[in-house]
Protein backbone atom coordinates (compact mmCIF):
# COMPACT_ATOMS: atom_id res chain seq x y z
CA UNK A 1 0.00 0.00 0.00
CA UNK A 2 1.24 3.70 -0.85
CA UNK A 3 1.18 6.10 1.76
CA UNK A 4 -0.90 8.89 1.13
CA UNK A 5 1.19 11.45 2.02
CA UNK A 6 2.65 13.79 -1.29
CA UNK A 7 6.05 12.73 -2.24
CA UNK A 8 7.95 16.02 -0.92
CA UNK A 9 6.83 15.94 2.43
CA UNK A 10 6.91 12.19 3.26
CA UNK A 11 10.85 12.00 3.43
CA UNK A 12 10.99 14.72 5.92
CA UNK A 13 8.25 13.08 7.79
CA UNK A 14 9.79 9.80 7.73
CA UNK A 15 12.75 11.41 9.47
CA UNK A 16 11.09 13.63 11.83
CA UNK A 17 8.44 11.48 13.21
CA UNK A 18 11.28 8.28 14.61
CA UNK A 19 13.33 11.40 15.64
CA UNK A 20 10.99 13.10 17.85
CA UNK A 21 9.38 9.33 18.73
CA UNK A 22 13.18 8.00 19.98
CA UNK A 23 13.68 11.29 21.92
CA UNK A 24 10.58 11.57 23.54
CA UNK A 25 10.96 8.25 24.61
CA UNK A 26 14.57 8.98 25.98
CA UNK A 27 13.63 12.22 27.19
CA UNK A 28 10.89 10.28 29.58
CA UNK A 29 12.25 9.62 32.46
CA UNK A 30 15.51 10.93 31.82
CA UNK A 31 17.38 11.39 35.40
CA UNK A 32 15.38 7.95 36.84
CA UNK A 33 14.57 9.53 39.81
CA UNK A 34 18.26 11.08 40.33
CA UNK A 35 20.26 7.98 40.19
CA UNK A 36 23.44 6.96 39.29
CA UNK A 37 25.48 3.77 38.53
CA UNK A 38 28.61 2.39 38.73
CA UNK A 39 29.45 2.05 34.90
CA UNK A 40 27.79 5.41 34.66
CA UNK A 41 29.92 6.94 37.77
CA UNK A 42 32.90 5.99 35.88
CA UNK A 43 32.04 8.23 32.74
CA UNK A 44 31.13 11.25 35.55
CA UNK A 45 34.47 10.75 37.68
CA UNK A 46 36.83 10.85 34.31
CA UNK A 47 34.99 13.01 32.08
CA UNK A 48 35.68 15.58 35.63
CA UNK A 49 39.17 15.69 34.91
CA UNK A 50 41.17 17.66 32.48
CA UNK A 51 42.08 16.28 29.24
CA UNK A 52 45.73 15.87 30.29
CA UNK A 53 44.43 13.64 33.39
CA UNK A 54 42.06 11.62 31.47
CA UNK A 55 45.05 10.89 28.93
CA UNK A 56 47.71 9.71 31.56
CA UNK A 57 44.76 7.57 32.83
CA UNK A 58 44.45 5.64 29.60
CA UNK A 59 47.82 4.67 29.82
CA UNK A 60 47.07 2.48 32.79
CA UNK A 61 43.19 1.73 32.97
CA UNK A 62 40.12 1.77 30.25
CA UNK A 63 41.58 2.87 27.16
CA UNK A 64 38.70 1.27 25.06
CA UNK A 65 36.35 3.92 26.48
CA UNK A 66 39.46 6.53 25.73
CA UNK A 67 37.82 8.25 23.38
CA UNK A 68 34.26 8.68 24.89
CA UNK A 69 35.60 10.15 28.19
CA UNK A 70 37.29 12.91 26.30
CA UNK A 71 33.86 13.43 24.01
CA UNK A 72 32.10 13.88 27.10
CA UNK A 73 35.00 15.41 29.24
CA UNK A 74 34.29 18.07 26.08
CA UNK A 75 30.36 18.50 26.95
CA UNK A 76 30.50 18.39 30.83
CA UNK A 77 32.51 21.14 30.15
CA UNK A 78 30.37 23.10 28.54
CA UNK A 79 27.06 22.19 29.93
CA UNK A 80 28.25 20.95 33.35
CA UNK A 81 28.04 18.24 35.31
CA UNK A 82 24.58 16.65 35.27
CA UNK A 83 22.26 13.30 34.86
CA UNK A 84 20.85 15.48 31.26
CA UNK A 85 24.62 15.98 30.14
CA UNK A 86 25.64 12.30 30.60
CA UNK A 87 22.46 10.80 29.28
CA UNK A 88 21.32 13.10 26.50
CA UNK A 89 24.15 12.54 24.32
CA UNK A 90 22.53 8.60 24.39
CA UNK A 91 19.27 9.54 23.60
CA UNK A 92 20.49 12.21 20.33
CA UNK A 93 22.63 8.70 19.29
CA UNK A 94 19.36 6.63 19.22
CA UNK A 95 17.23 8.95 17.99
CA UNK A 96 19.68 9.42 15.06
CA UNK A 97 19.98 5.44 14.62
CA UNK A 98 16.13 5.58 14.68
CA UNK A 99 16.42 8.03 11.59
CA UNK A 100 18.74 5.63 9.67
CA UNK A 101 16.78 2.70 10.21
CA UNK A 102 13.23 4.71 9.03
CA UNK A 103 15.42 5.98 5.56
CA UNK A 104 17.04 2.26 5.04
CA UNK A 105 13.56 0.89 5.46
CA UNK A 106 12.13 3.22 3.07
CA UNK A 107 14.23 3.13 0.31
CA UNK A 108 14.33 -0.73 0.25
CA UNK A 109 11.10 -1.99 1.48
CA UNK A 110 8.36 0.79 1.31
CA UNK A 111 7.04 4.08 3.76
CA UNK A 112 5.20 1.95 6.15
CA UNK A 113 8.51 -0.75 6.56
CA UNK A 114 10.78 2.46 6.67
CA UNK A 115 8.23 4.37 9.69
CA UNK A 116 7.50 0.73 11.36
CA UNK A 117 11.18 0.29 11.86
CA UNK A 118 12.35 3.54 12.96
CA UNK A 119 9.32 3.62 15.29
CA UNK A 120 10.46 0.08 16.28
CA UNK A 121 14.28 0.85 17.21
CA UNK A 122 13.28 2.85 20.47
CA UNK A 123 11.02 0.27 21.92
CA UNK A 124 13.60 -2.64 21.95
CA UNK A 125 14.07 -3.52 25.74
CA UNK A 126 18.09 -3.90 25.14
CA UNK A 127 17.81 -0.36 23.38
CA UNK A 128 15.62 1.12 26.16
CA UNK A 129 17.80 0.04 28.36
CA UNK A 130 21.02 2.06 26.86
CA UNK A 131 18.61 4.96 25.54
CA UNK A 132 18.84 6.50 28.87
CA UNK A 133 22.80 4.96 29.61
CA UNK A 134 25.93 7.36 30.33
CA UNK A 135 28.07 5.01 28.22
CA UNK A 136 29.17 4.46 24.22
CA UNK A 137 27.14 1.86 22.92
CA UNK A 138 24.18 4.27 21.56
CA UNK A 139 26.71 6.43 20.41
CA UNK A 140 27.90 3.06 17.98
CA UNK A 141 24.70 2.34 17.30
CA UNK A 142 24.11 5.47 16.13
CA UNK A 143 27.24 5.23 13.80
CA UNK A 144 26.08 1.48 12.56
CA UNK A 145 22.73 2.78 11.77
CA UNK A 146 24.96 5.41 9.14
CA UNK A 147 27.29 3.33 8.03
CA UNK A 148 24.46 1.14 7.09
CA UNK A 149 22.47 3.74 5.52
CA UNK A 150 26.42 4.90 3.14
CA UNK A 151 26.72 1.73 2.37
CA UNK A 152 22.92 1.10 0.91
CA UNK A 153 23.11 4.35 -0.89
CA UNK A 154 26.62 3.20 -2.58
CA UNK A 155 24.88 -0.37 -3.67
CA UNK A 156 22.18 1.58 -5.41
CA UNK A 157 24.26 3.71 -7.62
CA UNK A 158 24.62 3.52 -10.77
CA UNK A 159 28.96 2.58 -12.74
CA UNK A 160 30.50 5.89 -13.21
CA UNK A 161 28.91 8.31 -10.51
CA UNK A 162 31.42 9.47 -8.45
CA UNK A 163 31.31 7.63 -5.09
CA UNK A 164 34.51 8.70 -3.26
CA UNK A 165 33.26 10.99 -0.85
CA UNK A 166 30.69 8.65 0.59
CA UNK A 167 33.01 5.84 0.95
CA UNK A 168 35.53 8.38 2.88
CA UNK A 169 32.43 8.84 4.92
CA UNK A 170 31.81 5.14 5.54
CA UNK A 171 35.42 4.50 6.28
CA UNK A 172 35.13 7.53 8.75
CA UNK A 173 32.32 6.40 10.89
CA UNK A 174 33.66 2.51 10.72
CA UNK A 175 36.60 4.19 12.48
CA UNK A 176 34.54 6.45 14.84
CA UNK A 177 32.33 3.26 15.84
CA UNK A 178 35.58 1.54 16.38
CA UNK A 179 37.53 4.13 18.65
CA UNK A 180 34.17 3.81 20.74
CA UNK A 181 34.15 0.67 20.99
CA UNK A 182 36.39 -1.63 18.99
CA UNK A 183 33.94 -4.36 19.06
CA UNK A 184 31.97 -2.44 16.49
CA UNK A 185 34.51 -3.74 13.98
CA UNK A 186 31.77 -6.84 13.97
CA UNK A 187 30.20 -4.68 11.66
CA UNK A 188 32.34 -4.92 8.97
CA UNK A 189 31.32 -8.53 8.02
CA UNK A 190 28.10 -8.02 8.43
CA UNK A 191 28.71 -5.78 5.57
CA UNK A 192 30.43 -7.92 3.87
CA UNK A 193 27.55 -10.63 3.93
CA UNK A 194 25.51 -7.76 2.63
CA UNK A 195 27.79 -7.69 -0.48
CA UNK A 196 27.80 -11.16 -0.79
CA UNK A 197 24.18 -11.32 -0.60
CA UNK A 198 23.47 -8.99 -3.37
CA UNK A 199 26.09 -9.60 -5.70
CA UNK A 200 27.79 -6.55 -5.37
CA UNK A 201 30.20 -5.62 -8.34
CA UNK A 202 33.75 -6.42 -8.45
CA UNK A 203 34.62 -2.23 -7.95
CA UNK A 204 31.73 -1.99 -4.73
CA UNK A 205 33.89 -5.20 -3.51
CA UNK A 206 37.62 -3.26 -3.96
CA UNK A 207 36.40 0.21 -2.45
CA UNK A 208 34.79 -1.65 0.58
CA UNK A 209 37.98 -3.63 1.24
CA UNK A 210 40.01 -0.24 0.55
CA UNK A 211 37.82 1.64 3.51
CA UNK A 212 37.03 -1.02 5.56
CA UNK A 213 40.38 -2.00 5.85
CA UNK A 214 41.50 1.65 6.39
CA UNK A 215 38.97 1.99 9.23
CA UNK A 216 40.22 -1.07 11.22
CA UNK A 217 44.14 -0.09 10.73
CA UNK A 218 43.33 3.00 12.08
CA UNK A 219 41.95 1.57 15.31
CA UNK A 220 44.46 -1.29 15.71
CA UNK A 221 46.87 0.45 17.93
CA UNK A 222 43.71 0.79 20.16
CA UNK A 223 42.87 -2.48 20.04
CA UNK A 224 46.33 -3.73 20.14
CA UNK A 225 46.70 -1.29 23.73
CA UNK A 226 43.46 -2.21 25.07
CA UNK A 227 44.45 -5.84 24.81
CA UNK A 228 47.13 -5.12 27.89
CA UNK A 229 44.53 -3.95 29.91
CA UNK A 230 42.15 -6.97 29.30
CA UNK A 231 42.36 -7.65 33.14
CA UNK A 232 39.43 -4.96 33.05
CA UNK A 233 37.13 -7.73 31.43
CA UNK A 234 37.97 -10.62 33.66
CA UNK A 235 34.85 -10.43 35.86
CA UNK A 236 32.91 -11.63 32.63
CA UNK A 237 31.81 -15.07 33.08
CA UNK A 238 32.39 -17.47 30.61
CA UNK A 239 29.69 -18.68 27.72
CA UNK A 240 26.96 -20.81 28.73
CA UNK A 241 24.46 -22.18 26.68
CA UNK A 242 21.68 -20.20 28.80
CA UNK A 243 23.29 -16.92 27.40
CA UNK A 244 22.78 -17.92 24.34
CA UNK A 245 19.13 -18.04 24.69
CA UNK A 246 18.40 -14.06 24.00
CA UNK A 247 20.78 -14.34 21.06
CA UNK A 248 18.90 -16.65 19.76
CA UNK A 249 15.14 -15.36 20.17
CA UNK A 250 16.51 -12.29 18.31
CA UNK A 251 17.88 -14.24 15.54
CA UNK A 252 14.53 -16.04 15.39
CA UNK A 253 12.40 -12.77 15.24
CA UNK A 254 15.22 -11.21 12.21
CA UNK A 255 14.44 -14.65 10.35
CA UNK A 256 11.10 -14.08 10.41
CA UNK A 257 11.20 -9.89 9.91
CA UNK A 258 13.45 -11.47 6.82
CA UNK A 259 10.87 -14.42 4.99
CA UNK A 260 8.26 -11.81 5.64
CA UNK A 261 10.75 -9.15 2.92
CA UNK A 262 10.54 -11.90 0.51
CA UNK A 263 13.86 -10.87 -0.35
CA UNK A 264 15.38 -11.98 -4.34
CA UNK A 265 18.73 -12.96 -4.05
CA UNK A 266 20.29 -10.59 -6.27
CA UNK A 267 18.18 -7.59 -4.93
CA UNK A 268 18.89 -5.19 -2.28
CA UNK A 269 16.22 -5.49 0.49
CA UNK A 270 15.88 -4.77 3.63
CA UNK A 271 16.91 -8.79 4.82
CA UNK A 272 19.81 -8.46 2.93
CA UNK A 273 20.54 -5.23 4.98
CA UNK A 274 19.37 -6.33 8.68
CA UNK A 275 19.81 -10.03 8.75
CA UNK A 276 23.65 -9.73 8.14
CA UNK A 277 23.61 -6.81 10.78
CA UNK A 278 21.25 -8.37 13.14
CA UNK A 279 23.04 -12.32 13.03
CA UNK A 280 27.21 -11.54 12.18
CA UNK A 281 27.77 -9.34 15.15
CA UNK A 282 26.29 -11.78 17.79
CA UNK A 283 27.87 -14.50 16.06
CA UNK A 284 31.05 -13.02 15.89
CA UNK A 285 31.14 -11.72 19.65
CA UNK A 286 29.90 -15.34 20.62
CA UNK A 287 32.57 -16.87 18.78
CA UNK A 288 35.71 -14.50 20.30
CA UNK A 289 33.89 -15.45 24.05
CA UNK A 290 35.30 -18.94 23.02
CA UNK A 291 38.79 -17.54 23.07
CA UNK A 292 37.89 -15.01 26.24
CA UNK A 293 34.83 -14.34 28.09
CA UNK A 294 33.15 -11.29 26.65
CA UNK A 295 29.47 -11.91 25.82
CA UNK A 296 28.00 -9.26 26.86
CA UNK A 297 24.73 -7.90 24.82
CA UNK A 298 25.94 -4.22 25.53
CA UNK A 299 29.30 -4.66 23.02
CA UNK A 300 27.07 -5.25 19.49
CA UNK A 301 23.65 -3.08 20.90
CA UNK A 302 24.59 -1.90 17.43
CA UNK A 303 22.84 -5.44 15.94
CA UNK A 304 19.52 -3.91 17.13
CA UNK A 305 19.60 -1.64 14.23
CA UNK A 306 19.35 -4.16 12.25
CA UNK A 307 16.47 -5.84 14.29
CA UNK A 308 14.54 -2.85 14.23
CA UNK A 309 15.06 -2.85 9.90
CA UNK A 310 14.11 -6.35 9.89
CA UNK A 311 10.51 -5.32 11.79
CA UNK A 312 10.22 -2.60 10.15
CA UNK A 313 10.15 -5.00 6.93
CA UNK A 314 7.78 -7.16 8.22
CA UNK A 315 5.29 -4.40 8.85
CA UNK A 316 5.50 -3.25 5.56
CA UNK A 317 5.09 -6.25 3.85
CA UNK A 318 2.11 -6.82 6.32
CA UNK A 319 0.39 -3.29 5.45
CA UNK A 320 0.93 -4.35 1.87
CA UNK A 321 -0.68 -8.36 2.27
CA UNK A 322 -3.89 -6.27 3.79
CA UNK A 323 -4.27 -3.45 1.60
CA UNK A 324 -5.84 -4.54 -1.12
CA UNK A 325 -8.89 -5.80 1.18
CA UNK A 326 -8.95 -3.57 3.55
CA UNK A 327 -7.16 -0.55 2.45
CA UNK A 328 -8.55 2.05 4.93
CA UNK A 329 -7.31 -0.41 8.00
CA UNK A 330 -4.29 -1.08 6.43
CA UNK A 331 -3.06 2.47 7.13
CA UNK A 332 -3.91 1.91 10.71
CA UNK A 333 -1.72 -1.08 10.86
CA UNK A 334 1.70 0.16 11.95
CA UNK A 335 0.06 3.03 14.10
CA UNK A 336 -1.76 -0.06 15.95
CA UNK A 337 1.25 -2.08 16.38
CA UNK A 338 3.57 0.90 17.92
CA UNK A 339 0.30 1.35 20.33
CA UNK A 340 0.24 -2.12 21.40
CA UNK A 341 4.10 -2.42 21.76
CA UNK A 342 3.87 0.46 23.96
CA UNK A 343 1.48 -1.29 26.34
CA UNK A 344 2.78 -4.24 26.26
CA UNK A 345 6.10 -3.17 27.28
CA UNK A 346 4.85 -0.83 29.72
CA UNK A 347 6.15 -2.59 32.29
CA UNK A 348 9.55 -2.87 30.78
CA UNK A 349 9.70 0.85 29.89
CA UNK A 350 8.66 2.10 33.80
CA UNK A 351 11.34 -0.68 34.62
CA UNK A 352 13.97 0.78 32.55
CA UNK A 353 13.63 4.18 33.96
CA UNK A 354 13.64 3.03 37.62
CA UNK A 355 17.23 3.32 40.16
CA UNK A 356 15.91 -0.63 40.53
CA UNK A 357 16.83 -1.36 36.76
CA UNK A 358 20.44 -0.88 37.70
CA UNK A 359 22.54 -2.93 40.30
CA UNK A 360 23.13 -0.12 42.17
CA UNK A 361 23.45 3.57 42.82
CA UNK A 362 25.91 5.70 43.94
CA UNK A 363 24.17 9.08 44.47
CA UNK A 364 21.56 7.34 46.92
CA UNK A 365 24.47 6.00 49.32
CA UNK A 366 26.09 9.42 48.86
CA UNK A 367 23.07 11.41 50.66
CA UNK A 368 22.81 8.59 53.40
CA UNK A 369 26.47 8.94 54.28
CA UNK A 370 25.97 12.95 54.56
CA UNK A 371 23.18 12.37 56.76
CA UNK A 372 25.41 9.63 58.93
CA UNK A 373 28.75 11.24 59.25
CA UNK A 374 29.97 13.75 61.90
CA UNK A 375 33.49 16.01 62.39
CA UNK A 376 36.38 13.75 63.12
CA UNK A 377 34.88 10.49 61.33
CA UNK A 378 36.79 7.99 58.69
CA UNK A 379 35.23 6.51 55.49
CA UNK A 380 36.59 3.23 53.93
CA UNK A 381 35.27 1.71 50.76
CA UNK A 382 35.18 -2.00 50.38
CA UNK A 383 35.92 -2.75 47.18
CA UNK A 384 37.73 0.10 46.77
CA UNK A 385 35.91 0.70 43.48
CA UNK A 386 32.68 1.44 45.47
CA UNK A 387 35.21 4.90 45.85
CA UNK A 388 33.02 6.36 43.27
CA UNK A 389 30.66 7.28 45.27
CA UNK A 390 32.89 9.91 47.11
CA UNK A 391 34.06 10.76 43.32
CA UNK A 392 30.96 11.75 41.75
CA UNK A 393 29.65 13.45 45.25
CA UNK A 394 32.18 15.13 46.98
CA UNK A 395 30.48 17.20 48.62
CA UNK A 396 28.84 14.26 50.64
CA UNK A 397 32.27 13.37 51.93
CA UNK A 398 33.61 16.26 53.04
CA UNK A 399 34.82 16.33 56.61
CA UNK A 400 36.01 11.95 56.35
CA UNK A 401 39.21 10.92 56.16
CA UNK A 402 39.58 8.10 53.43
CA UNK A 403 41.94 6.16 55.60
CA UNK A 404 43.05 3.62 52.68
CA UNK A 405 43.98 6.02 50.47
CA UNK A 406 47.73 6.68 49.78
CA UNK A 407 47.22 8.46 46.47
CA UNK A 408 44.04 9.78 44.89
CA UNK A 409 42.48 8.35 41.45
CA UNK A 410 43.79 11.61 39.68
CA UNK A 411 47.30 11.70 40.99
CA UNK A 412 47.93 8.06 40.83
CA UNK A 413 45.75 7.88 37.13
CA UNK A 414 43.63 5.27 37.91
CA UNK A 415 39.59 4.59 38.44
CA UNK A 416 40.02 4.34 42.33
CA UNK A 417 42.78 5.53 43.45
CA UNK A 418 45.99 3.43 45.11
CA UNK A 419 45.42 2.27 48.82
CA UNK A 420 48.32 1.97 51.41
CA UNK A 421 49.54 -1.45 52.46
CA UNK A 422 47.45 -3.85 54.58
CA UNK A 423 49.60 -3.41 57.76
CA UNK A 424 49.02 0.84 57.18
CA UNK A 425 45.38 0.53 56.72
CA UNK A 426 45.28 -1.35 59.95
CA UNK A 427 47.02 0.80 61.96
CA UNK A 428 45.48 3.86 60.86
CA UNK A 429 42.12 1.95 61.42
CA UNK A 430 42.84 1.45 65.23
CA UNK A 431 43.57 4.93 65.79
CA UNK A 432 39.73 5.64 64.93
CA UNK A 433 36.57 5.93 67.28
CA UNK A 434 34.09 5.97 64.42
CA UNK A 435 34.31 4.49 60.97
CA UNK A 436 31.51 5.00 58.00
CA UNK A 437 32.15 1.94 55.76
CA UNK A 438 30.96 2.13 52.20
CA UNK A 439 30.30 -1.38 50.21
CA UNK A 440 27.83 -3.13 48.48
CA UNK A 441 23.88 -4.03 49.64
CA UNK A 442 23.86 -7.52 51.22
CA UNK A 443 21.97 -8.88 48.16
CA UNK A 444 24.70 -8.41 45.60
CA UNK A 445 28.07 -8.01 48.08
CA UNK A 446 31.00 -10.30 47.38
CA UNK A 447 33.50 -11.69 49.75
CA UNK A 448 36.35 -9.48 50.09
CA UNK A 449 38.71 -10.97 47.83
CA UNK A 450 41.79 -8.16 48.23
CA UNK A 451 43.90 -8.83 51.08
CA UNK A 452 43.45 -4.79 51.36
CA UNK A 453 40.01 -5.38 51.86
CA UNK A 454 40.29 -8.25 54.07
CA UNK A 455 42.34 -6.49 56.47
CA UNK A 456 39.50 -3.80 56.88
CA UNK A 457 36.92 -6.03 57.41
CA UNK A 458 38.86 -7.89 59.86
CA UNK A 459 39.59 -4.98 61.92
CA UNK A 460 36.32 -3.71 62.12
CA UNK A 461 35.07 -7.06 62.73
CA UNK A 462 37.48 -7.40 65.96
CA UNK A 463 37.39 -3.75 67.87
CA UNK A 464 34.46 -2.34 66.55
CA UNK A 465 30.35 -2.15 67.21
CA UNK A 466 27.35 -1.33 64.61
CA UNK A 467 25.96 1.58 65.40
CA UNK A 468 23.81 2.25 62.12
CA UNK A 469 23.35 0.45 59.13
CA UNK A 470 21.03 1.09 55.93
CA UNK A 471 21.16 -0.25 52.62
CA UNK A 472 19.93 1.97 50.04
CA UNK A 473 19.70 0.95 45.96
CA UNK A 474 22.48 -2.12 46.06
CA UNK A 475 24.41 -0.11 48.29
CA UNK A 476 25.16 -0.12 51.80
CA UNK A 477 26.99 2.23 54.48
CA UNK A 478 27.24 1.07 58.11
CA UNK A 479 28.46 3.30 60.97
CA UNK A 480 31.48 1.22 63.53
CA UNK A 481 31.96 2.49 66.69
CA UNK A 482 35.70 0.97 68.52
CA UNK A 483 34.44 -1.19 71.51
CA UNK A 484 36.33 0.49 74.21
Amino acid sequence: MRCHIPAARRGPLLCLVPFLWTLALGLWGLSRQDSVWRDEAATWQVAGRSAGEIWRMLGNVDAVHGFYYLLMHGLFEVFGASTTTLRLPSVLAVACAAVCVAVIGRRLAGCWAGLGGGLALGLLPAVQFYLQEGRPYALVAAGAGLSALLLVSLLEDRPGRRTWPRWAAYGAVVLVCALLNWLSLLALPAHAATLWWVRARRGVWLRWAAYGSGAAAGALPLVLFSRGQSDQVSWIPPLTWHMLIGPGILLAIGALGAWADRPDRSRLSAAAVGLPLLAVPQLGLIALSLVQPLFLDRYVLFAMVGLALLIGAALGAAVRACAPRFPKASALLVPGVVAVSVLALLPVELGRRAPASRVDDVLAVAGEVALLKRDGDAVLFVPAARRDTALVSPGAFTGLTDLALAESPVASATLKGEEAQPARIREALLEQRRVLLVTDSAEVAKAPSAERDKAKTAVLRERFAVVEDRQVRGRRVTVYERRD
